[in-house]
């Protein structure tokens, strides 16, 4: 067992330690402690295809018309971007390990598997791993991304293999699901919003 994974297994213990001890900032808001505004948004974002308010929307409720105008965007990123939906939640999972969030994790694990992601390869994202076997547009994502998160741009030979495989708006929307998930991240890393009940986190942060 080599330094790293030693670190790794201590940052998880602590982790399951905090995130047993961590109050939640910003719990569910009683229905009758609604304002009009927020009673009007939860109704417009159950209508939805997510169901409930749940995770990062009971922070963003707090901003109602925040969270109308974004839920929007997510619901257009989630469910109908132009890289598809395996490598929505792909990428996804790149960003929620990046930010180590837990609730994003637990939520879009299974649906990655479900979309067409190797479980393999997930296991290897929640370790900090490089996976083995990618598909080639899996690939293609995991250099874009990891380059965009640590350099804050691609470079030429980066942008022009996505740029061959998805085009002008599957770059975009790649980047907006990135952008957006990496938003909620922050949102509930802030608010300290709890997995469900009963649940294990499953990410350990990184060593820093």
């Amino acid at each position: 067992m080599n330094f790293t994974t030693i670190a790794l297994a201590a940052c998880g213990l602590l982790m399951v330690f905090q995130s047993a001890t961590a109050q939640d900032r910003m719990p569910p808001i009683p229905r009758d402690k609604m304002t009009e505004a927020q009673q009007k948004t939860a109704a417009e974002l159950s209508a939805g295809p997510r169901g409930e308010v749940a995770g990062p929307f009971v922070p963003l409720l707090r901003s109602p018309e925040f969270m109308s105008r974004l839920q929007k965007t997510g619901e257009y990123l989630r469910y109908h971007s132009a890289i598809g939906q395996r490598l929505t939640e792909f990428t996804i999972l790149l960003t929620s390990r990046r930010w180590t969030q837990n609730y994003e994790w637990h939520a879009h694990s299974t649906l990655a598997v479900k979309a067409g992601v190797k479980p393999e390869t997930v296991e290897a994202i929640r370790q900090g791993r490089r996976p083995e076997a990618m598909a080639e547009d899996e690939e293609i994502v995991y250099e874009f991304i990891g380059e965009l998160q640590k350099n804050q741009s691609v470079s030429d030979a980066t942008y022009e293999r996505a740029l061959k495989r998805f085009g002008e708006q599957g770059i975009i929307d790649m980047i907006g699901v990135t952008g957006y998930y990496t938003m909620l991240s922050m949102i509930m890393n802030v608010s300290r919003t709890p997995l469900p009940p009963g649940e294990a986190p499953k990410l350990a942060p990184f060593p820093r």
